[in-house]
């Protein structure tokens, strides 16, 4: 009877303390009451205690960027303690030898062995309390790996141990790596920016890229060099990092080159949106958060917001214009979306160019920087000179050379006796990769290379006289508009008689 009633009180206490803990964990004012209480108990019995504990946080610099000690650590554990823990984290990862990555839980203990010497590894998630930094809220709650060892063993731990886990913690995730494609979104709704990240899977080779080979092979060896200059850009004095600028009119593989650019070298893609930025501030906090080995790439720069000066002469050629009127509903539409864009977005031309090459542009090495665009000229000078982008490439129309490629790629033939006359029609007209690659991709499984080759002719001699038919109109339209400023000046000087 009398243990009936203790454990009838036991359960009464537990129940009360649960009721407790909940409570504690709603309101942030008694987390933080209780997180005080904690520090103070471990800060007067850590006096006494034998063990030293080293903390590894996820960020480091005030949360600006993601600590590369962490990572390592984390992915030592992972590797070699995945087994032993009782409980873990499971994530599938693709184009990987083993398809699902096991890691450590949060709250999970395992122990390692060094020399003899026992050490263990506490996986903690601090709570998710929410206040202000720097006027942006900010989650207080994180990750970090404690280190525990006996306080005799200092000197091998610090000196040898912690070498040992981040050099094998890098080396494996250098062996394990795989692209990521990260795109800058608002994070959990608040005013702050993260970079969001999934796997990178396109398929994209310099070997399957429609480009001539010379142009090919000078690319191939400007990022080999670049990859292997570390210690050259060190010896000159500047920031290891590039520039490209890729232009050419829509469909002629600006996408595909990147993608091209990331497979070849493993650099993980950072696809900036300037139209989601607010301001300058939140785009160095957006550069200082990428890593090294990584293309930074900021598609349709000159569309992307209005950082040339092209809205107010758009805006003065629209008022004086004589166009037609879709030609102005067309330029209006376009003044709108600028002008809508600007309330938004906050980002400056300077702000952009430090970006690139600024002081800030330093924090961290092995960076690309890639921008594209349709239309070259109508980019500022300054943001794309040498120097920012070093290295300026032009994909314009589809060439025989480029066409082998796509034939090669999409029909598995190397030769063919229509190719005579398909390199004849690419010399006299204007047709996109993206466009002949259409044209070549079987329909059905009927379709052979000899029907694929045949509709491309059709689809070049359609695009050859649309060509002449233009040329003809514009050149009657000239013809005329010279006639009637002729005829105007001949009135003009009856009038004067």
């Amino acid at each position: 009877m009398e243990m009936a009633t203790l454990w009838a009180q036991l359960g009464s206490a537990m129940a009360t303390l649960m009721f407790l803990y909940a409570m504690i964990e709603k309101f942030p004012p008694l987390c933080l009451l209780r997180d005080y209480v904690l520090a103070y108990i471990h800060r007067h019995t850590s006096l006494f205690s034998p063990y030293v504990r080293i903390s590894f946080s996820e960020y480091s610099g005030d949360r600006l960027k993601c600590s590369e000690a962490f990572s390592a650590v984390q992915t030592y554990l992972s590797h070699n303690f995945s087994q032993r823990a009782s409980r873990l984290k499971a994530e599938l990862v693709k184009n990987g030898q083993n398809p699902l990555v096991l890691s450590m839980d949060d709250n999970e203990e395992v122990s390692d062995e060094f020399h003899g010497v026992k050490i263990w590894w506490l996986s903690i998630k601090t709570g998710p309390i929410t206040t202000t930094y720097s006027h942006y809220p900010v989650s207080s709650g994180e990750r970090l790996f404690t280190l525990k060892f006996h306080k005799c063993h200092r000197d091998l731990i610090t000196r040898q141990y912690l070498r040992h886990v981040l050099d094998e913690g890098k080396a494996i995730a250098s062996r394990n790596r795989q692209i990521k494609l990260l795109t800058n979104n608002p994070s959990n709704g608040l005013s702050t920016y993260n970079w969001s990240r999934v796997v990178f899977e396109h398929p994209a080779s310099f070997d399957t890229l429609a480009l001539h080979p010379k142009k090919k092979e000078e690319i191939v060896k400007d990022l080999v060099r670049f990859k292997n200059g570390k210690n050259y850009y060190a010896k000159i004095g500047k920031p290891w990092k590039r520039g490209y600028l890729l232009y050419g009119p829509p469909g002629t593989g600006k996408s595909t080159m990147i993608a091209a650019m990331a497979n070849f070298l493993n650099y993980d893609i950072y696809d900036l949106e300037l139209t989601a930025v607010k301001n300058n501030t939140e785009l160095r906090k957006l550069l200082i958060q990428t890593h090294g080995k990584s293309i930074i790439v900021i598609e349709d720069i000159d569309c992307s917001l209005n950082l040339t000066g092209q809205r107010k002469k758009m805006n003065k050629n629209a008022k004086g214009t004589k166009d037609e009127e879709e030609d102005k509903k067309s330029k209006e539409d376009l003044l709108k979306r600028y002008e809508e864009e600007e309330k938004n977005s906050k980002v400056t031309l300077s702000g952009l160019l430090n970006f690139i090459d600024g002081v800030w542009s330093s924090c961290g090495g092995e960076r690309i920087i890639v921008f594209t665009t349709n239309f070259v000229d109508k980019l500022d000078p300054a943001l794309i000179r040498r120097g920012r982008m070093d290295k300026h490439i032009e994909l314009s129309y589809c060439c025989y050379e480029a066409f082998k490629v796509l034939a090669k790629n999409y029909l598995n033939i190397e030769s063919h006796h229509l190719f005579s006359r398909i390199e004849g029609l690419l010399k006299e007209t204007e047709m996109t990769p993206a466009d002949v690659a259409e044209n070549l991709m079987p329909k059905s499984m009927e379709e052979d290379e000899e029907i694929c080759l045949k509709r491309l002719i059709e689809a070049l001699e359609m695009a050859k006289t649309e060509k002449k038919e233009k040329d003809e109109g514009t050149i009657q339209k000239d013809l005329s508009a010279e006639k009637e400023e002729k005829s105007g000046e001949g009135v003009k000087e009856n009038g004067s008689h």
